[in-house]
């Protein structure tokens, strides 16, 4: 056996020692950066004894670890690595039993033989229970759902939503309303900003991809009317004046419409405990709390905990400041404070009961309204350390270590994101549980999933805490299992999957999404080859089709360079910068005013309206979905976010203009809409 070796750790563990920049550079990892993701992963590697043990214990857990669940292909001869018994019984998903045998493979494995059928099945031996999960060969697709139909959606900002009575929040409400209006234009889809659970006790933190539990959902999003009735809201009590002006803001002011709309929904839960409302919804109400079991209990007690003690300290804000024993979920400290708090944990479990009814409302409206699809899922990269999530599942997560990416040409000191991701070794261990309970939720209410940076299912770069974005590495990921499951989800509850592929994508990875149906993203401002736009018939057959999305700046904002001008102004470019920009953006402008009139979609010798002629451009490429964001449907200038910056500009806090049941009264957007509805897959 040869000696302990770091970089053997590290390799086993799934950590890239070597890897490549965005240049085609190769890189080494520092042997400290490796110390420190390693201790984060528990394997501790500072002395050689604790080096030698963590190398022992790695290859014990290998040789000794018995198979528990493993994922695999329909139709395909399944290879287990399984001691004793060559004989044993399949149990089927459908109730049905078969006595198999196993074979010996040409590599000395086992082979299982094929199950046509998807599901999760079992194959019992004397000494083993193996789960398998029988993936099918592809996602349910586009194809499935429209029959090749070319399709067309909106993406939107939830909270930027605007109806009257809202509270100052878009809502679940406004989302159906968006819903079946786009529908009656010939839309099959709208795309969601992330309605993850944020932290009801910090509402000044409002960035969607940055939540406190990604399972959970954020109740200032949801309408209570939709699952109460108005009559049963209005009994609660008058709004507050303030109510009307927060409405009519611009701009989202966070901390009190949040306070305004938990007083409303604090009333109408002492409203509901009363009785106050049928038998039925109080069956209702018990029955998910039932079926949320330790996970919403612990969301709840995290609420309710939080709130308590940022009352009486402001580091309380992040739970790793809390005293040891209410660090612990299952400590006897924190279930004494649920029982003393019973009232309120009871108040956060109605919240998410509330948000989750109103969120299948707009579904429902959206599939009754005809559409093929409905709404589409946010997936966030990650979770906040301080939240809820982590809080209540710390095994489960890569506590110590942020998520980001390397240094490249856009941002030579990497970029730190702030969050915390799943664990590879936990899911592992756990059977991948904790990724199948996100896809379900996700799924629950929802006709298709976009998982936002893709590129996480296989790596992700991962950075030890206190130190800088460009002194992290790439933390492997079980890539093949994680596409199987997603498949599998997929298949069962009919949704398709979209992959945030944009970026620093590996070599060949496009490709494998591609051949298992995820579908990938294009979008106008990176549909180049050699500097010039591609023409629509060039773009992907398997990715959607976009103008643009919450990360860039809008068509019309783009062409008038107000992203420049905004940088400029907040001092993010260099002395310089702006005009050296501010050309290439002229030459930029030149060159898809070409494009635009080479695929006949832009009079010459310009372009009248730059905003009708990208969305005409874009609805003549071959893409399964043309997904149109809001913004650009409307001619809206200022994006929702503007990366780099967290409050030197409003993001996440905009509002649309107008009421979401008005928007296609505009004759503009609903020309532009009836563009994108005679769209075709070529």
């Amino acid at each position: 056996m040869s000696p302990p070796n770091l970089s053997w750790l590290a390799r086993e563990v799934g950590i890239a020692v070597n890897w490549t920049n965005a240049a085609g550079e190769r890189r080494r990892v520092s042997p400290d950066t490796l110390r420190h993701i390693l201790k984060a992963l528990g394997f501790a590697c500072d002395t050689p004894a604790e080096l030698a043990e963590s190398c022992d214990r790695i290859r014990a857990e290998r040789a000794s670890r018995p198979p528990r669940f493993i994922t695999a292909e329909a139709g395909r001869e399944i290879a287990i690595e399984l001691a004793g018994s060559t004989r044993g019984k399949l149990l089927l998903e459908d109730g049905s039993e078969a006595d198999v045998t196993l074979k010996e493979s040409e590599s000395g494995s086992s082979l299982l033989p094929a199950i046509a059928q998807p599901g999760y099945h079992q194959f019992l031996t004397d000494e083993v229970a193996l789960r398998i999960a029988v993936a099918p060969a592809r996602c349910f697709a586009f194809a499935d759902a429209a029959q090749n139909r070319g399709l067309w959606g909106l993406s939107a900002q939830v909270y930027g939503l605007r109806r009257p009575g809202d509270g100052g929040i878009g809502d679940t409400t406004s989302v159906g309303q968006l819903a079946q209006a786009a529908a009656a234009h010939g839309a099959d889809a709208i795309a969601l900003s992330p309605m993850h659970a944020l932290f009801s006790a910090q509402p000044c933190k409002f960035s969607p991809y940055s939540p406190s539990h990604r399972l959970m959902l954020n109740p200032l999003l949801a309408d209570p009317a939709s699952l109460f009735g108005s009559d049963f809201v209005t009994r609660a009590g008058e709004l507050p004046a303030r109510i009307d002006a927060l409405e009519s803001l611009a701009l989202i002011d966070w901390p009190e419409a949040a306070a305004q709309k938990l007083a409303l929904l604090r009333q109408l839960f002492e409203n509901f405990l009363q009785g106050d409302q049928v038998s039925a919804l109080m069956s209702d109400f018990c029955d998910f709390r039932r079926s949320g079991a330790d996970l919403l209990e612990r969301h709840a007690r995290f609420e309710a905990l939080q709130a308590e003690l940022m009352s009486r300290d402001p580091k309380a804000a992040d739970w790793r400041n809390w005293t040891p024993d209410l660090r612990d979920p299952a400590s006897a400290e924190v279930a004494a404070f649920a029982r003393m708090h019973e009232r309120e944990v009871l108040f956060h479990i109605f919240l998410q009961w509330m948000a989750d009814r109103a969120l299948a409302e707009a579904q429902a409206r959206s599939k009754q309204a005809g559409m093929r699809i409905g709404l589409i899922a946010d997936l966030a990269v990650g979770t906040e350390a301080s939240g809820s999530e982590a809080w209540a599942c710390q095994g489960d997560l890569l506590l110590g270590l942020s998520v980001g990416a390397p240094p490249d040409a856009f941002n030579p000191d990497g970029q730190n994101w702030g969050l915390t991701s799943l664990s590879p070794q936990a899911l592992l261990a756990r059977d991948f549980e904790p990724f199948l309970a996100t896809l379900r939720t996700l799924m629950r209410h929802a006709g298709g999933v976009r998982i936002d940076h893709v590129m996480g299912l296989r790596r992700l770069w991962v950075i030890p805490a206190a130190t800088s974005s460009n002194e992290g590495a790439y933390l492997a990921y079980p890539f093949d299992d994680l596409l199987r499951l997603i498949r599998l989800e997929s298949f069962r509850n009919r949704a398709i999957i979209i992959g945030e592929d944009l970026g620093t994508v590996p070599a060949g990875f496009r490709k494998i999404l591609a051949e298992v149906g995820i579908a990938g993203m294009d979008v106008l401002w990176f549909a180049r080859k050699d500097g010039e736009f591609l023409p629509p018939n060039r773009w992907r057959r398997d990715a959607l089709a976009m103008t643009s999305t919450h990360d860039l700046p809008t068509i019309a904002g783009w062409w008038k360079g107000k992203d420049i001008a905004v940088r400029k102004s907040l001092g993010l470019l260099a002395e310089g910068e702006g005009q050296k920009e501010l050309r290439h953006r002229a030459q930029d402008r030149e060159d898809l005013s070409d494009a635009f009139q080479k695929a006949g979609v832009s009079p010459e010798p310009s372009v009248a309206s730059p905003v009708d002629a990208a969305i005409a451009f874009v609805a003549k490429t071959p893409a399964p979905l043309a997904l149109i964001p809001l913004e650009d449907m409307l001619g809206l200038e200022e994006q929702p976010n503007l990366p780099g910056t967290i409050d030197q500009y409003p993001n996440w806090r905009r509002r649309y203009p107008c009421n979401t049941h008005e928007i296609f009264d505009d004759p503009a957007v609903s020309a532009r809409a009836e563009t994108l509805a005679n769209r075709h897959t070529p």
